[in-house]
C-alpha cells in the first residue's frame, strides 16, 4: 500500500500533530517519577527530529497505561516522559498538563518553528469527573474533531496502537486534511505488510507461545501465504495431542484438539511441528528434566522447551529462507533452563540474515526479549514495536490506524 509519509508533507511553519507511542514504564527514584525504559521514546526520535529540522512545530501526544479512575491519573502523567524526551533531544520540551482547553490552546499557539510540546496522557479523557466514559478509547467523535483542530497536519508514528480505533489516531485522521505515516510506522508497513503480502520466497513463519487460541487466526492466515509455518511453545502440545502423542502434564487446550487435527490435515508438510521436547516434573527452573523423544512425554512431566532434534529440524527449514517472520517463544523463555530453543531460533535468524540476505522480522514481547538478550537485535532486519498490532497485521486484519493514513 502506498501511504503518505512525513517526507511527503510541507512542514515549515506548520503545527504538526504527532501521535507517538510513549507508553513507557515509570518508576519512583529519590521521590521523583522517572522513565525506567526509554526504548519507545528513542524509536520515535527520527520522526520528531525530522519534523523539527523541517521547521515544523511538533505537538506530541500519547497514551500511558489504562485509566479507569481519577486515582489512576495521579501516577500516570506524561510529565516525566516529556522530561526524558527533552534530555534525548537536547532541547526544551513544553509540557501542558491538559488534554483540552485554553491552557493547551495558548501553549500550542505560542510555539515557534522547531519547538516541541507534549500534552497530557490521552487516556485521561477516558475518565471525566470520576466517571469512566472512554472518550479516547471509544473514539468520541467530538474529541477527535477537537484534537484535529489544534494542528495543520497529522503524523501517526504509533504502530503499537494502530490496531485500535481511538480518538487520537482514527478520530483525528477523520477530521484533518492530511495524515501521514512517521518513519517508525512506515517501517512497520514496509516490513510486516510486505512480508505478508509480497514476501521473497521461501517465506517461513515461526509461531510460538502458550495457546493455540491466541494465535490460531495467525497460523491459518500464514498457512495460506507462507511456504512453511513452524509451530513451537506450549501450543505445540495441543497439536501433539491431535496427533495422538503422549503429552504428560503439558499445557494444552482440549477444546482446540479437533481444530489442530483439521489444520494438520489441511496443511500437510507446510506445518512443521517439534519432534522432541525438554520435559520437566514441575514448572520450575530447577525441576528434574529429561529429553522426551518422538514417543512423547511421560506422565508426571510437562514439556517446557523444544528439544535438540527440533532445533536442528527448525534450522533445516530456515536454512534457505529469504523471508522470516517470528512471533512467540519456543519454550518457557523466562527460565534459563528452558530458553535454549528460543535463543537458538534467534541465532539462526542472524545467520539467514547474513548468509541469505533474508528479511527477518521479529514481533512479540518474548521473541523481542530473546534477540535483545542475545545482543543481536541490530543484526536482524526489523524488530516490530507493536505487540497486539503486529499480531493483528499477521492475522491479515485491517488496522484502523494504518487505514486512516492518507494514500499517496
Amino acid at each position: 500500500m502506498a501511504k503518505l509519509t512525513v517526507e511527503d508533507l510541507e512542514l515549515k511553519g506548520k503545527k504538526v500533530l504527532m501521535r507517538v507511542d510513549f507508553n513507557v514504564p515509570l518508576k519512583e527514584e529519590n521521590g521523583e517519577v522517572i522513565v525506567s525504559n526509554d526504548n519507545r521514546i528513542v524509536a520515535a526520535l527520527p520522526t520528531i527530529k525530522y519534523v523539527l529540522e523541517q521547521g515544523g512545530r511538533a505537538i506530541l501526544f500519547s497514551h500511558l497505561a489504562r485509566i479507569k479512575s481519577e486515582d489512576d491519573k495521579k501516577g500516570l502523567s506524561m510529565k516525566p516522559v516529556a522530561q526524558k524526551l527533552a534530555d534525548l533531544l537536547g532541547q526544551p520540551v513544553t509540557f501542558v498538563p491538559a488534554t483540552e482547553g485554553p491552557e493547551l490552546e495558548a501553549a500550542i499557539d505560542g510555539l515557534e518553528d522547531g519547538q516541541v510540546l507534549v500534552f497530557e496522557n490521552t487516556r485521561f479523557e477516558d475518565v471525566v469527573d470520576g466517571v469512566e466514559v472512554k472518550r479516547e478509547s471509544k473514539n468520541d467523535p467530538e474529541l477527535g474533531k477537537y484534537w484535529a483542530s489544534l494542528g495543520d497536519v497529522f503524523v501517526n508514528d504509533a504502530f503499537g496502537t494502530a490496531h485500535r480505533s481511538h480518538a487520537s489516531n482514527a478520530g483525528i485522521a477523520a477530521n484533518i486534511e492530511q495524515t501521514a505515516a512517521g518513519f517508525l510506522m512506515e517501517k512497520e508497513i514496509k516490513f510486516l505488510g510486505g512480508a505478508v503480502e509480497k514476501p521473497e520466497r521461501p517465506f517461513v513463519a515461526i509461531i510460538g507461545g502458550a495457546k493455540v487460541s491466541d494465535k490460531i487466526t495467525i497460523i491459518q492466515n500464514l498457512l495460506k501465504k507462507a511456504d512453511k509455518v513452524i509451530v513451537g511453545g506450549g501450543m505445540a502440545y495441543t497439536f501433539d495431542a491431535a496427533n495422538g502423542k503422549s503429552i504428560g502434564n503439558s499445557l494444552f487446550e482440549e477444546d482446540k484438539v479437533e481444530l489442530a487435527k483439521q489444520l494438520i490435515e489441511e496443511a500437510g508438510d507446510k506445518l512443521v511441528l517439534p519432534v522432541d521436547a525438554v520435559a520437566a516434573d514441575a514448572f520450575n527452573n530447577d525441576a528434574d528434566t529429561y529429553a522426551a523423544g518422538e514417543e512423547g512425554i511421560k506422565d508426571g512431566y510437562m514439556g517446557l522447551d523444544i528439544g535438540p532434534k527440533s532445533i536442528e529440524l527448525f534450522k533445516s527449514v530456515l536454512a534457505d529462507a529469504k523471508t522470516v517472520v517470528w512471533n512467540g517463544p519456543m519454550g518457557v523463555f523466562e527460565m534459563p533452563n528452558f530458553a535454549k530453543g528460543t535463543l537458538a531460533i534467534g541465532e539462526e535468524l542472524v545467520k539467514v540474515t547474513k548468509e541469505n540476505g533474508a528479511t527477518t522480522i521479529v514481533g512479540g514481547g518474548d521473541s523481542t526479549a530473546a534477540v535483545q538478550q542475545l545482543g543481536v537485535a541490530d543484526q536482524l532486519t526489523h524488530i516490530s514495536t507493536g505487540g497486539g498490532a503486529s499480531l493483528e497485521y499477521l492475522e491479515g486484519k485491517t488496522l484502523p490506524g494504518i487505514a486512516a493514513i492518507s494514500e499517496k
